[in-house]
Order: structure tokens, then C-alpha cells, then sequence
């Protein structure tokens, strides 16, 4: 029989307000499934980096290991299968069957001709001599940026949809990449058939390399439409973009985007947001929307998003952002605020009593950038207006 517990005890436990008493929660333990995508990850940055795949005959270890395990995957139907919307590389695609059993003849007699030509040589001693290979290319810890798993995906694969919508129905085209200068926070590219976005332009890091002029690099957050993200630096993008004859978006009609570059002006972005707040007077409306601006960063401005009535007290997701050049955009911002008038939603919210000043009665706050209106509605009017 269980030991009942005494009653001075049991009132300490009901006073456990922190929870010191609570058993801890376990950490998920990691599946099968995310080993596999984690070590799948390994072998595509190295592709990143290298531009070729891992070689399983090397005799460098950590690339032979990457060349074993791609090989595995390869054989197993299965984790191929799994792994198939990480690969943005086509490295898992099955080449196509011989089309015919001349076609077949010929692969093997031009297999023939080589072998002849290496066990023809004269000088047997030529296919030993790695003089004139080239070393082994070898970058500097720094410039790698380890591709991984985004674990918030789940709040910009709206934004990567939308821009596929907007691709298929012409309302954005793609231009030529305009160059380095060009890259900032809330920017599509399409790179190698995938698209590509810029969360975020990080602060230089403590003793962070130089650039060509002397500055500190800067690092990047880039989300990839298949859930991975990197940090790479500025320049590394830029350098993939110019090799890959990458593409950035622009609004069809309006601006150019090869014509995006110092002479222009990014006046700032608006943004929409959707709320995730569990309140079920929130929760159960239709298409609420907050219609924001900022000068920075969507991500660094929805921060603490919970703590502020702005936000309803509550997390968001991002659904659309829209950069504003050579606009004043607090014009804008009005003329879209005036032309949703009717379907403001007006409420007034308290902010969380942790959020007061010591001594001060928690703030009240009138809400007024929230719209009852579909995504649709609002990207139309943006559009038209910007």
C-alpha cells in the first residue's frame, strides 16, 4: 500500500507554483529518421562546398565516410525515398535505363576504349604518378557554413508558397541577380530550380574575417524551400548566385528587378502577419491579419510577440513580405490601413502585468492594425498600390 503523504507535505506541493516539484521533462530522443536526414545534410554541404560529390575511394577519411554513406543511401529504395525533398542536388535520381541494347554496347565498348587506353600506356609507371593531380582543396573553417535542419520551417513555408502562387499566376517574375549589394532581409532568389530566402542579415561577429574593403563579413540567415537553412556569409551567396546563374524575384510590371541594385532605395518592408493565439475569441476569426511596416527585419520586429499587446499577447506567422523601394512608406502603410477601415478589427488589450513599469498599473492599449480581410484581398491591394 502507498505511504499517504502528510498533510503539512501535501501543502507544499500544493503551493509548488514553480513547479520545483514537478517531474523534468525528457528530452525527445532523436528517430531513425532524423539520424538519416542529419547525416544526408552532411554529404549535401560538402557538395555546397566542393561542388562535386564525396568520393568513397579517397583516402581523405571524413570525405571517404561521406562517399560510403552516399552510396548506402543510394542502395536503400527506402531512405531514398525519405530523403527525397532534401535533395536539391538530384543527387538520389536513378539515372535512365539504356534505351536500347545498342545503346547498352555502346556504353560498354566506350568503357572498353578507356580501360585500353590506361592499360596501353608504355610507361607503366605514369598510372602511379600523382604529380600533377591537384591538392587537395582545403577551406578555411570559417568560410564553411554547416546546412542543417530549420527547426520554425513551419513559419516561412507559407511565404515560400505564396511566392510559387505568384510565380505560376504572373504577378512575379524572375530577373537577372543584380549582385552583392542587392541581397538583404526578405528576398527571394531561385537557385539551382529552388527557391531561396534571406531571413536574416547578422550583426559581424567577434573578430569576423574581412572583406575586399576591409569591413567585417557578415552572415546571413538563408531558409531553403526544402526545411534546411545556413549561415552563410554575404558573399557566399552572392558567389553561388553569379555561379549558378541564379535569379532573384521582383514584382512583374512595376520594377525591374535587374534594375534593383546602389541606385535604389529600400525604404522599408510591409509585412502580414496571421496570429496564433490560443484565445478562442481570436482564435475562431476568419482571416485576421495585422498589416505592419519596419525598416529592419520582419523577424528581429515580431520578437516577443507573446509579451505585447501589438500582437494580441501572442505568437504570429509571417504570411507575406513585401519590400518598398523608392516609396516613402508610411504613405503607403496609410493608404492601406484607410483602404481596410471597415474591416478593422477594434479591441483593447492590457499588456502582461510582467511588462509594467515597477509600481505602474499595466498599460492599456487600443489595437488598430488588425484586419478581418483574406490574404488575397490584402496582397491585391499591396500590389496595386506598391
Amino acid at each position: 500500500m502507498t505511504e499517504e503523504l502528510s498533510p503539512e507535505l501535501l501543502a507544499i506541493l500544493d503551493d509548488d507554483d514553480e513547479g520545483i516539484f514537478d517531474e523534468p521533462v525528457k528530452p525527445r530522443k532523436l528517430t531513425s529518421d532524423d539520424r538519416l536526414e542529419r547525416a544526408f545534410l552532411e554529404i549535401l554541404e560538402f557538395v555546397d562546398t566542393h561542388k562535386r560529390e564525396p568520393d568513397p575511394d579517397t583516402r581523405v577519411i571524413s570525405e571517404r565516410k561521406l562517399g560510403a554513406r552516399l552510396v548506402g543511401i543510394r542502395g536503400s529504395e527506402t531512405k531514398r525515398k525519405a530523403l527525397a525533398h532534401l535533395d536539391d542536388h538530384g543527387l538520389l535520381e536513378e539515372a535512365d535505363p539504356p534505351a536500347s541494347l545498342d545503346e547498352l554496347l555502346d556504353e560498354a565498348d566506350s568503357g572498353d576504349d578507356i580501360l585500353a587506353d590506361i592499360l596501353g600506356d608504355d610507361d607503366e609507371n605514369d598510372l602511379y604518378d600523382v604529380s600533377s593531380l591537384p591538392g587537395a582543396s582545403r577551406k578555411a573553417p570559417e568560410s564553411v557554413a554547416m546546412r542543417e535542419k530549420a527547426k520554425d520551417f513551419a513559419r516561412f513555408e507559407p511565404l515560400f508558397k505564396q511566392k510559387q502562387k505568384e510565380l505560376k499566376d504572373g504577378t512575379r517574375i524572375l530577373a537577372d541577380f543584380a549582385g552583392e549589394s542587392t541581397i538583404a532581409p526578405g528576398k527571394f532568389y531561385l537557385l539551382k530550380g529552388s527557391l531561396v530566402f534571406v531571413a536574416e542579415v547578422y550583426d559581424p561577429e567577434p573578430e569576423a574575417p574581412l572583406d575586399t574593403t576591409g569591413k567585417p563579413k557578415r552572415r546571413l540567415r538563408v531558409i531553403f524551400e526544402n526545411g534546411t537553412e545556413s549561415s552563410m556569409f554575404v558573399k557566399s551567396l552572392a558567389i553561388r548566385l553569379y555561379e549558378e546563374n541564379g535569379k532573384v524575384l521582383a514584382r512583374a510590371g512595376q520594377i525591374d528587378a535587374s534594375e534593383i541594385g546602389d541606385a535604389d532605395t529600400l525604404a522599408g518592408r510591409l509585412y502580414v502577419l496571421s496570429s496564433l493565439s490560443e484565445d478562442p475569441d481570436i482564435k475562431n476569426i476568419t482571416d485576421l491579419h495585422k498589416i505592419g511596416f519596419t525598416t529592419g527585419s520582419v523577424e528581429k520586429r515580431i520578437q516577443g510577440a507573446e509579451h505585447s499587446p501589438t500582437y494580441l499577447n501572442a505568437p504570429v506567422r509571417i504570411e507575406a513580405v513585401y519590400d518598398l523601394y523608392n516609396v516613402r512608406p508610411s504613405t503607403v502603410e496609410n493608404i492601406i490601413h484607410k483602404v481596410f477601415a471597415p474591416y478593422r478589427l477594434n479591441i483593447t488589450l492590457t499588456e502582461p502585468a510582467h511588462m509594467a513599469e515597477p509600481g505602474a498599473e499595466p498599460k492599456t492599449v487600443h489595437i488598430t492594425e488588425w484586419f478581418v480581410a483574406p490574404l488575397e484581398e490584402i496582397d491585391r491591394v499591396i500590389n496595386e498600390l506598391t
